[in-house]
């Protein structure tokens, strides 16, 4: 039996497979049969393979050299389904991105700082550079620390993530439909891509009950087509974030769907396009955004506690521009070997 070179890995409030895109067939169906099968899919429990039997936990990250000088490695980001056979590369994953810049060191990609490195990341997905920032005290990855990340138990060493270019990344233009409040089925929705496309309502508007999803549902499907995204079903994107009145001490309470299923807490690039949305005046949801004092991150509230998201405006344009965006999340690397695929 023929195995692949795996390394699973926590990233953020995600867990998913890491391979060298050396590893993998070349040719992208190939690729991506070979990672159903890795993966155990499609099967609710995923129980023949590494999945976790949930979106968050059924993810792929494809680490490859970089293309050009510009940045050090290239991330391709691939969500799997769980119960259906897909495979999508039409978002990224700023949690399974905390675990790229260690891969890369502990894969001989990027040479390790005496005490700290900085690895410069393309993603693929949106054509967008991240930066992350992680300790490796005597040029070696150190995933031990003491910061704690809501979602994750106990604690690991700290990966700062530093956005550029996320602006639009996916769909174009900061916000898609041209405006900053639509209307779709009766409800004001703001539609955002700051890195991720991001359908953004009032909770108390769309309610609670068995039905939500398929609201929901039906809501992103009509979203995405006035985000440019095309027919959506079926695909991840955009999400769909609920925010209500912060009810422990942050900024916002939000609840986002994946893309119909409750997200245990927030995704890292979602979290920086819904705050993003709500600091924009007129946006559906910023009369509640509690905002911390000038140069705070804020601070989202979400099922697993919170997620704080710094956004730098360039001001001295108009309408302005976001000029940085940053995060702070924790990694682990829990296996490193060989996976073998379902026959």
């Amino acid at each position: 039996m023929t195995g692949v070179r795996c390394m699973l890995m926590r990233g953020g409030t995600s867990k998913g497979a890491y391979f060298l895109a050396e590893d993998l067939p070349a040719d992208p169906a190939a690729r991506d049969d070979l990672l159903l099968r890795i993966m155990g899919t499609p099967d609710p429990r995923q129980i023949d393979g590494l999945g976790g039997a949930q979106p968050v936990t059924s993810k792929v990250a494809v680490v490859s050299p970089a293309t050009d000088d510009g940045h050090d490695v290239d991330y391709l980001f691939l969500q799997l389904g769980v119960e259906e056979a897909t495979v999508s590369d039409r978002q990224t994953c700023g949690n399974l991105l905390a675990g790229v810049g260690q891969f890369a060191v502990e894969r001989g990609l990027v040479p390790a700082g005496p005490d700290r490195t900085t690895v410069r990341v393309r993603l693929l997905n949106t054509g967008s550079i991240a930066i992350a920032g992680f300790p490796t005290p005597g040029g070696e990855v150190d995933y031990r620390g003491g910061t704690a990340i809501s979602g994750v138990p106990g604690t690991a060493a700290p990966v700062e993530l530093d956005f550029t270019g996320t602006e639009g990344s996916t769909c174009g233009s900061l916000l898609p439909t041209g405006h900053v409040r639509d209307e779709i089925g009766g409800i004001a929705v703001t539609c955002v891509d700051n890195g991720m496309p991001v359908v953004v309502a009032r909770a108390e508007d769309l309610g609670d009950g068995p039905d939500l999803g398929e609201r929901i549902d039906a809501l992103r499907i009509e979203a995405g087509k006035l985000m440019g995204l095309g027919d959506v079903r079926g695909s991840s994107v955009p999400k769909t974030t609920l925010v209500a009145a912060p009810r422990d001490g942050g900024a916002i309470a939000t609840r986002t769907f994946i893309p119909v299923k409750p997200h245990p807490s927030i995704g890292v690039l979602g979290g920086v396009s819904v705050v993003t949305a709500l600091l924009l005046d007129g946006a559906v949801g910023a009369e509640l955004l509690r905002k911390p004092p000038s140069g705070e991150p804020i601070e989202i509230e979400h099922p697993s506690g919170k997620l704080a998201v710094g956004i730098e405006f360039d001001t001295t344009v108009t309408p302005p521009r976001i000029r940085r965006s940053t995060v702070v999340r924790t990694a682990r690397k829990l296996f490193d070997g060989t996976v073998f695929p379902r026959y």
